[in-house]
């Protein structure tokens, strides 16, 4: 069962690097290890404002600190310029995927996984797209363009299913953290 299932993986893993334009530097097996492997070094501490004084009551409010680092960003621009990932958000020409509030997420999911910013490569800023959209727009059919797209339009009914179980961990890494601040997502764009 497990050699099926490695199998399979490697299937998705041959399948995102195997579309129409050549993988990034590092493969997508080194990355994804890095992932399960990959602990966060310190977590930043909550801020802590004062929303309103009256007579000796304080009503206090958190504000969530982004998550990103610089080298996330980086990582973020660079995947820009891959021309699978160019050639996606060129295709979404009414921004159903890839609006800025949804990239904006993907830099801060980027953040909380907290890879070093060398080893993010296509299928990362995929997995972070697709938890973004899942959250924020939940449109199925949105969705099956990420699969189309990465996996192939003839491949992607046979390999989603192991896209989905990265997605999986890719969220376990993100410490289950996916909801956004419309805050933090102005902030970065």
């Amino acid at each position: 069962m497990k050699g099926r299932k490695r199998r399979r993986s490697m299937d998705v893993k041959a399948a995102a690097q195997e579309s129409s334009v050549p993988a990034s530097s590092s493969t997508t097996s080194e990355a994804i290890s890095e992932l399960r492997s990959w602990k966060k070094r310190g977590q930043k501490r909550n801020i802590w404002t004062v929303n309103h004084v009256e007579g000796t009551k304080l009503r206090m409010n958190k504000r969530r600190r982004p998550s990103y680092r610089p080298e996330d960003q980086e990582a973020f621009y660079r995947l820009l310029e891959d021309p699978a990932i160019q050639s996606f958000l060129e295709a979404d020409i009414f921004l159903k995927v890839s609006d800025k509030y949804l990239l904006s997420m993907v830099v801060e999911y980027f953040g909380r996984v907290g890879l070093p910013g060398h080893l993010y490569n296509r299928i990362h800023f995929f997995l972070a797209l697709y938890i973004a959209s899942d959250m924020e727009e939940d449109n199925p059919t949105s969705k099956r363009s990420i699969f189309q797209f990465l996996l192939g339009r003839e491949h992607w009914p046979d390999l989603y299913k192991e896209f989905l179980k990265l997605k999986v961990e890719f969220f376990h890494a993100m410490g289950h953290r996916a909801w956004v601040t419309l805050e933090l997502c102005e902030e970065q764009a």
